[in-house]
């Protein structure tokens, strides 16, 4: 008897051990293991890799060239409005995940990948990591001091006084807006790098049509075809930015105010970004101011930049 005692009451104790363990079990639960955080791109590598590659495919390197590999950090996110965004205030530049390799959110695809249209949406967002760098520049060489001093010409005499086409169906229908110094910098800076994707876009696909070798340097009959498109876009006025404004109210009505065509990009903007950003060649240039000195099928409505060769 005294045995069987001594194997229950065992039994007993072994129970309640258990049972002990198992309500602390409940009241100390085992720590979660964190997640560890998504990977982030190596952004210098990153951009020294896209200039590498522009570079290789004959797309304008000149001026991304001039930003410290470091200067921008890349971030892949799940964008719904646009391909690319670039935010100055933290020198950041955000991809939609489409066009990181494999969707993977941790590199950029070869730019031999991407289309002629993201191309054109990632080089109007490099242009504008390249002007927020000429802005925090401390000891700017003489090309950047020259390039900024025509900037803030050109912003606050033909960027802050313009006419909107608050309808982009209906071109004749125009309004008056005088723009604070925010959205006149950005109307400008809009308007720029909108020229910049266009430049490469129409370069993309002029060298698709011309059936030149990827290897081969530029030829004369692209030059003279990327010329012809610059003529038709003059005769449509594309070339022509926006803004966001900063009234509340208003955008509400419009994210976004689109400039009317007068005040479209300048023969003087055009050719300066021409030479000093993309590098474009000699003869194309003089082809190009040749396309602009003819008359404008619109003329501007203010001249304030008339006195120093703006228009």
């Amino acid at each position: 008897m005294r045995s069987v005692h001594s194997t229950v009451g065992y039994v007993r104790t072994l129970f309640a051990a258990m049972a002990l363990g198992m309500w602390l079990g409940l009241l100390c639960p085992a720590p979660v293991k964190a997640e560890a955080p998504a990977t982030l791109p190596d952004s210098s590598r990153l951009w020294r890799t896209l200039v590498a590659e522009a570079k290789a495919l004959h797309l304008p390197t000149r001026f991304l060239e001039q930003v410290p590999a470091q200067f921008v950090t890349f971030e892949f996110e799940e964008l719904h409005a646009f391909a690319a965004e670039y935010h100055p205030a933290e020198h950041r530049m955000v991809l939609d995940r489409s066009l990181s390799l494999n969707a993977a959110g941790r590199t950029l695809r070869p730019l031999g990948k991407l289309t002629h249209k993201e191309l054109e949406t990632l080089y109007h967002e490099l242009f504008h990591a390249y002007m927020d760098f000429l802005e925090q520049e401390l000891a700017p060489s003489e090309a950047h001091a020259s390039l900024m001093a025509v900037a803030r010409e050109q912003q606050h005499c033909r960027y802050q006084q313009v006419l909107i086409t608050p309808v982009l169906q209906k071109k004749g229908l125009k309004e008056e807006r005088f723009l604070s110094e925010t959205e006149s910098w950005e109307a400008l800076n809009e308007t720029w790098a909108l020229f910049i994707g266009w430049a490469v876009w129409t370069q993309l696909e002029v060298d698709k049509k011309g059936a030149r070798e990827p290897q081969s340097p530029r030829s004369g009959p692209n030059v003279s075809a990327w010329i012809d498109r610059l003529n038709q876009a003059e005769d449509d006025a594309v070339l022509s930015g926006y803004y966001e404004p900063e009234d509340p109210n208003e955008k509400l009505m419009a994210r976004k105010r689109f400039l009317a065509p007068e005040f479209r990009l300048s023969s003087r903007e055009l050719l300066l970004l021409m030479k000093d950003v993309l590098g474009s060649q000699p003869d194309m240039i003089r082809q190009a101011s040749q396309v602009l000195q003819r008359p404008r099928p619109v003329p501007s409505t203010h001249g304030a930049c008339d006195a120093h060769g703006a228009q």
